[in-house]
């Protein structure tokens, strides 16, 4: 979605083996919801080894970090749950296994269950207050057959608790490839090093247990 402010509009580029270049962002912040100083251009490590988090100290090419990706994508396929008045979108591909469907909406987003998603199981607004805090764009909905991916709102990256970077508002992610039905609004890009999916997360970080103090 484009910012509400006049100016360049912020993009990423995924340096080769490196760090995240972030230009023209304005709106950084820590998992407390503090903000975070900025510059035209910055970098952010996403090896997850940097002492100076979120900002990238040059350690990946000591820990010989690679950005490749190591995924086949035979995942990458979205599956439709259709209930009444409204259909979940989902690709499991690209989940950052945040937890906030499950442990907000459980009786529709259901652990070690299958069909993991029920979509009878809560009323149609709940259902998209579920979805609408998906940060990686794995989950969408479709009422009345208009799809709904999308937020409005300002560009913004978000670091959040041990875990990866929060993009929304239409940050523009330079020369990567999109999973099927990805939202180019909002994304999670991997800060532990260890994703599969590079640059997107996996939740390989609570695996790796990944963590990042200061933020």
């Amino acid at each position: 979605m484009a910012s509400t402010k006049e100016g360049p509009q912020p993009a990423i580029e995924c340096s080769s083996n490196g760090p995240y270049l972030v230009r023209n962002l304005q709106s950084l912040r820590n998992s407390k919801g503090e903000s975070i100083p900025t510059k035209p251009v910055i970098a952010l490590c996403r090896c997850g080894a940097s002492a100076k988090k979120p900002f990238c100290d040059g350690t990946h090419s000591k820990v010989g970090f690679s950005s490749q990706r190591l995924s086949d994508g035979s995942r990458d396929k979205r599956q439709d749950y259709v209930g009444k008045g409204i259909t979940i979108h989902d690709n499991r591909s690209i989940c950052s296994h945040a937890g906030f469907c499950t442990e907000r909406l459980a009786s529709v987003f259901r652990l070690k269950t299958r069909p993991w998603i029920d979509p009878h199981g809560a009323g149609v607004d709940q259902i998209v207050e579920a979805v609408k805090r998906c940060p990686s764009g794995a989950l969408s909905y479709s009422i009345d057959g208009v799809e709904h991916r999308d937020q409005d709102r300002d560009p913004m990256i978000a670091v959040s608790k041990d875990g990866p970077y929060l993009v929304t508002g239409g940050v523009e992610l330079e020369d990567e490839s999109r999973a099927e039905g990805a939202s180019e609004e909002h994304y999670t890009l991997c800060r532990c090093g260890a994703s599969k999916n590079k640059p997107f997360c996996d939740g390989t970080h609570w695996s790796v247990k990944f963590k990042d103090d200061k933020n």
